[in-house]
């Protein structure tokens, strides 16, 4: 079951509706600590107690089998299809291996119990620290917003201000406080995807390559294992392109939190306080409001119910709004509004004089209301320099530097990028830069394409096409998926579908050299996927597509020879083909359902010994049948490694990805090696690879 994004606007509004979703993030966190504590016990108990290892690994398969992870969205990519489908497979798995008496490897402490622990006191413990503070800094907020609100108008200027400057100090501590916890525990429910799967993966495959026993299995278990490391490594890129994002949204959010409402939501919305008759006297009841101002309606839900009544939302349709003078109330920030339901004038008390400007203007009260202007910098254009430009940047790589390892994902200078984008979009002397006979480096030249390219006033692929792409690349159905996307390209501008063509011939011809550069169109659809795509609101949500993004471009580079040959007969997007009747080419990858193959070396069936001989060896063992060990087979071989492996025809781009056993399992190792090489130079624990500001 998904859980619905935590918007960092929502932080500022802390709408009961909030709380009640971050109150399912903090129960998902829980039950996921709780599984990591069974992990990790039932781990030590497969380590520890070697004479009830059969039982302690039944028990430790359950648990797999019992957990399924929850995600952040509404559709998952193909590689987090694998990842969440793998504890199933690995429980599969663990029962098979029981019937084969595998043995426990001397290092699986340091391959599961370490990680994961550390993984729950360092990530999960972090995120409850969070949590502390945050629910102690909103308990000090809201207690010292319901004193100050209760203050009194006639009270000296000065105590006045100091009383709004001691509140508006609490409110910024608990708003910082819920952006962090906000951030902490999406991040940590982003990450246990691979930071919970990898290290049982690693534990597993210990399991099998070092008992001498199990040649048959392990040698089974590669090919999985390899194909879950790829979706891992490409679920772990996904995350870093998104996760900078996120943050590029938080730090936006908290110098202009106003500035970044979600559409189709109401025109402003916040707790504000009532002022109600009673028999005894007036009091101030606290309501959340929300307010539409297309059609005028005021939507009061009671925050603190009444005994012995059950109340829910009242809808009001405004008249009129108007500021309650100070010297007629005994309280602050108070405004009048009449409405076609409620006979008189209701009394509301906003927060604060700032938050009362903002619902009179939202309501056309009387008050004047001042904004001041947002700046936006200059933006560039899809002009005839700007193909200039990319043409020149493709030309270079292309000639100089397309076997550079890591092309594309190594970071060049800010200043070196700086310096020649104003070199060349000089208004004086535009394009007048030479690349072949200057000093500009690779990194440098990779750098100021991809920053042309994300700072375009409108991204290559259009604003307009951004849904359709996303909805195309969330479709399990590979068909449909291509033949939307073929249709969708030939809808862009002719010159946004012109630079589309230049870019992906590019990248096309970039992956053609993967064996020396060592990037493929996966790692090509995360670096690009957000600089040729962008969503228009700067949300959480549009966040998570970013992963759809990038398999767009992904699908671009492997079947760009079958795109851009012409456009497709309808140019209307193909409706939803039915379930298709063949076998789906990347269906999630599996271990446990794959055909056993006759065991003709190790074992023989339980027979009489007399009656085998050397045919025994031949004898498929029945389904069921517990195998009787003859002798211990060779002991399997190492890993592969880029240099022990001869030289092997390197898979076109068509191809690769969409079947583990086409890869090369040198390529495989040593693209995984780069890439974790990679993650560690920066020194992060979650995965944040160099380069990967795209």
């Amino acid at each position: 079951m998904g859980h619905p994004p935590l918007e960092f606007s929502d932080c500022y509004l802390d709408s009961p509706d909030f709380r009640e979703r971050l109150k399912c993030y903090e129960l998902e966190l829980e039950r996921t600590n709780k599984f990591i504590k069974d992990v990790i016990k039932d781990g030590n108990a497969l380590i520890s107690a070697m004479r009830n290892y059969s039982s302690a690994v039944q028990k430790f398969s359950q648990t797999l089998q019992s957990f399924q992870f929850d995600f952040i969205g509404d559709t998952l990519t193909d590689d987090e299809i694998n990842i969440a489908e793998s504890f199933k497979e690995f429980a599969e798995l663990l029962n098979e291996v029981e019937n084969e008496r595998m043995m426990m490897v001397h290092n699986a402490s340091d391959l599961l119990i370490k990680p994961l622990e550390n993984f729950r006191k360092e990530q999960i413990g972090f995120t409850k620290e969070r949590k502390k503070k945050f629910e102690k800094d909103g308990e000090r907020f809201y207690s010292l917003l319901d004193r100050h609100l209760h203050l009194s108008s006639k009270k000296k200027e000065s105590q006045l201000q100091e009383a709004d400057l001691q509140v508006d100090k609490e409110r910024h501590n608990f708003f910082e406080s819920s952006l962090d916890y906000v951030y902490q525990i999406q991040e940590v429910q982003e990450s246990k995807k691979f930071n919970i799967v990898e290290p049982v993966l690693a534990f597993l495959h210990s399991l099998f390559i070092s008992n001498s026993l199990t040649v048959e299995l392990t040698q089974d278990f590669l090919p999985y294992k390899q194909q879950l490391q790829l979706s891992l490594q490409n679920t772990r890129n996904h995350f870093s392109s998104t996760r900078e994002e996120m943050e590029e949204l938080k730090k936006r959010m908290k110098e202009a939190p106003q500035t970044c409402k979600l559409p189709g939501q109401p025109t402003i919305e916040g707790y504000l306080y009532t002022q109600e008759k009673w028999a005894l006297g007036i009091s101030w009841v606290k309501y959340y409001c929300q307010y539409e101002k297309e059609t005028k309606t005021l939507t009061m839900t009671p925050t603190e119910q009444k005994p012995g009544a059950k109340q829910g939302p009242l809808d009001l349709t405004l008249k009129y709004c108007v500021r309650r003078k100070t010297e007629s109330i005994d309280k602050r920030f108070c405004f009048d509004i009449e409405t076609n339901e409620r006979p008189g004038t209701i009394t509301l008390q906003a927060l604060s004089e700032a938050n009362r400007r903002l619902w009179m203007e939202a309501m056309d009260g009387k008050e004047p209301i001042y904004h001041s202007p947002i700046t936006k910098q200059e933006e560039m254009e899809l002009n005839d320099i700007g193909f200039k430009f990319v043409r020149k940047c493709i030309n270079v790589i292309e000639t100089k530097g397309i076997k550079t390892e890591g092309l594309y994902r190594t970071v060049g200078s800010n200043i070196q990028v700086q310096k020649l984008l104003n070199a060349f979009f000089d208004p004086k002397c535009p394009g007048d830069v030479d690349f072949h006979y200057s000093d500009w480096d690779i990194k440098t030249i990779t750098s100021s394409l991809k920053f042309y390219l994300r700072n375009l006033s409108e991204p290559v692929m259009t604003y307009r096409l951004h849904k359709e792409l996303v909805s195309a690349a969330k479709s399990d159905n590979l068909d449909y998926r291509l033949g939307a996307i073929h249709s969708l390209v030939y809808k862009l501008p002719e010159k946004n579908r012109e630079m589309l063509e230049l870019i992906i011939r590019h990248l096309v011809n970039v992956c053609e050299h993967s064996k020396d550069n060592l990037m493929t169109p996966s790692n090509m659809g995360v670096i690009f996927g957000p600089t040729l795509m962008r969503a228009q609101e700067d949300t959480v949500a549009a966040m998570m597509n970013i992963k759809f993004q990038n398999i767009v471009v992904e699908i671009l580079i492997e079947h760009f020879v079958k795109i851009y040959s012409g456009p497709p007969e309808e140019s209307a997007t193909p409706p939803v083909p039915p379930p298709r009747v063949t076998a789906r080419r990347h269906k999630p990858i599996t271990i446990s359902k794959r055909l056993l193959r006759e065991r003709t070396v190790f074992y023989t069936s339980s027979v009489d010994e007399s009656e085998g001989d050397s045919d025994s060896f031949s004898k498929v063992r029945p389904l069921g049948e517990k195998p009787t060990i003859v002798r211990p087979p060779v002991r399997p071989p190492d890993p592969p490694c880029r240099a022990a492996t001869p030289q092997k025809p390197e898979p076109k781009p068509d191809i690769v990805v969409s079947n583990a056993g086409g890869i090369s399992s040198s390529v495989v190792a040593s693209r995984t090696r780069f890439f974790e090489t990679a993650s560690r130079k920066t020194g992060s624990s979650q995965g944040r690879l160099p380069g990967d500001e795209s």
